[in-house]
């Protein structure tokens, strides 16, 4: 198990789950070094007071806010430790909601709630399987780096997870980046309604890396003193054409189907006028106008009936006339 990164406990209503956080995602990503280009020395940052100009280690190095300019007020780890703050030590579930009411933009980071000793073995169960029933997620509140936060329990596989999630205040409104009112015709729109279609998933686990795949080539080669893998060259856009978009979504839907294994067969649309919605009628006229065909539907049988009957004694009053 990686090492935990918090302890304490789960409050859910009267229940205490004792937990350990554990990451629940790994970084892969290559890093890098600064180097002096002449010499390949290493360059480094070092942390240097303004005043002395004395090089600190992190055994001399406090927190501070400034309040104002030259003026700054120091707080020692001890005293943010002991803030009366009730989720300092415990992870407090607040609330359950559905998840689809959860805006993805608002998670963050994820780790793992692991057990803590065999006594939270059972409550632990029991808030999962909660969980699992009800199809809900737990909102929550906790305290963590000397702030408190918001969280989302779920469950995956077995474990408890905790996404840690930025507070209402701290996502940014979108409305100024939002483009101006345009004009879509009707088939632009089905097709590129086919063209998710055709891209459709139901697992995106088969998705990988493939900077970091090419990163770490170009990075054996270089050591090993072999050539450099060279990329195919990508055809670029002229800049300032303008796109002939109909034309772009039906090779796109073309190219997943192909991708797929499937029909590459489309019939090209072109774009012409846009076509008018029809308009759902209210829940009282479309009651009303299926009792009316019904009505209509009724009479009409009736009278082929009624008709029906007549028919024969009609023939047989003629039969008569005809005999005298």
């Amino acid at each position: 198990m990686p090492r935990p990164l918090w302890t304490g406990a789960i409050s859910f209503g009267l229940v205490t789950i004792p937990i350990k956080v554990v990451s629940a995602t790994e970084n892969h990503s290559i890093s890098f070094h600064q180097y002096h280009r002449e010499d390949m020395g290493r360059i480094r940052t070092r942390k240097v007071c303004e005043i002395d100009g004395e090089v600190l280690s992190q055994e001399e190095i406090g927190k501070g806010y400034e309040v104002a300019k030259d003026r700054t007020v120091p707080v020692t780890d001890e005293e943010l430790d002991r803030m009366p703050l009730p989720t300092a030590k415990a992870i407090e579930i607040v609330a359950f909601v559905e998840a689809d009411s959860v805006d993805p933009v608002r998670i963050s980071d994820s780790y793992y709630l692991a057990v803590d000793g065999q006594v939270a073995a059972k409550p632990y169960a029991l808030l999962r399987k909660a969980l699992e029933r009800s199809d809900k997620v737990a909102v929550a509140k906790f305290a963590w780096h000397n702030r408190e936060r918001l969280g989302l329990l779920r469950v995956r596989e077995d474990a408890i997870v905790l996404h840690s999630m930025r507070w209402p205040d701290e996502i940014r409104s979108p409305e100024s980046l939002a483009p101006r009112e345009t004009e879509l015709d009707e088939d632009e729109i089905e097709r590129a309604v086919q063209l998710t279609d055709s891209m459709a998933l139901d697992d995106i686990s088969g998705f990988r890396d493939r900077y970091r795949e090419a990163l770490e080539e170009l990075l054996a080669a270089k050591s090993e003193g072999k050539a450099l893998p060279v990329a195919a060259g990508a055809e670029e856009e002229e800049p300032g054409k303008v796109m002939d978009l109909m034309a772009a979504l039906n090779a796109s839907v073309k190219e997943a189907r192909q991708t797929r294994g499937e029909d590459a067969t489309v019939h090209e649309m072109t774009p012409g006028r846009p076509r008018a919605r029809k308009k759902a009628a209210p829940a009282g006229k479309k009651t009303a106008a299926k009792s009316a065909a019904k009505s209509a539907a009724k009479k009409t049988a009736a009278g082929k009936t009624t008709a029906a009957r007549k028919q024969p004694a009609r023939k047989t009053a003629a039969k008569k006339r005809t005999a005298s």
